[in-house]
């Protein structure tokens, strides 16, 4: 049975959901949804009310949200990468990273980049700074979470990863990275160089017109 995941290529949460998929080859089919057409939002409410994607369909199972579309992948259609340790305290690292990467790098960056959208009187440049400081306080944690590891959670790439991809290319683009963070600007190299990470993104560059900050010309 085709797996089919309602998502637009160039949004940062569908983008996790993508790398999880592309690594370990699973087939699915992807039904692009562009929120400014109206039959576009319709299949997406009908799907998951609060119109955000990704939303997975596996037959008659509707999964919305990232983390639990790589846990159904996990549990149903498992490949050689393991995206959630069976090790239980191996396993609550990498969902304290991945909570860290979506709640204090990905939501902020959103703040960032969405709030030039807005009409004139309606900007919030305190949010806008208290976005950057959140997403520099997370950079600062996982750069030394990142001290003697090739990937956030060890040496094995998790669902971690899948939601960093994402979180640091746009992070970066919005808020950058300092040198005084080095590992984990050496990780967001690494991480544009997997063979997944580079798939998503590449399928991402001719949206890059979108990013209401401008398109940065670079990864």
């Amino acid at each position: 049975m085709t797996l089919t995941l309602h998502a637009h290529p160039f949004a940062a949460f569908c983008q996790k959901a993508l790398v999880a998929l592309h690594e370990n080859a699973t087939p699915f089919a992807l039904r692009h949804i562009d929120l400014r057409k109206e039959e576009d939002r319709a299949a997406l409410i009908a799907l998951w009310p609060f119109r955000k994607f990704p939303v997975l369909v596996d037959g008659d199972r509707v999964i919305a949200e990232a983390t639990l579309v790589i846990d159904h992948l996990d549990r149903h259609h498992p490949g050689p990468t393991r995206f959630t340790p069976q090790d239980d305290d191996a396993a609550a690292e990498v969902r304290l990273i991945d909570r860290v990467i979506d709640n204090y790098v990905l939501v902020p960056m959103q703040k960032i980049a969405t709030d030039p959208l807005r009409a004139e009187g309606e900007r919030d440049p305190v949010g806008v700074e208290q976005a950057r400081a959140t997403m520099q306080t997370a950079y600062a944690w996982l750069d030394k979470r990142l001290a003697g590891r090739r990937w956030l959670a060890g040496e094995d790439f998790t669902l971690a990863d899948c939601g960093a991809a994402p979180g640091l290319l746009y992070g970066d683009w919005s808020e950058p990275i300092p040198a005084t963070c080095p590992a984990l600007r050496q990780y967001r190299a690494r991480l544009l160089t997997r063979p997944s990470v580079v798939t998503v993104v590449e399928a991402a560059r001719p949206y890059r017109h979108l990013f209401p900050l401008g398109d940065p010309g670079r990864d």
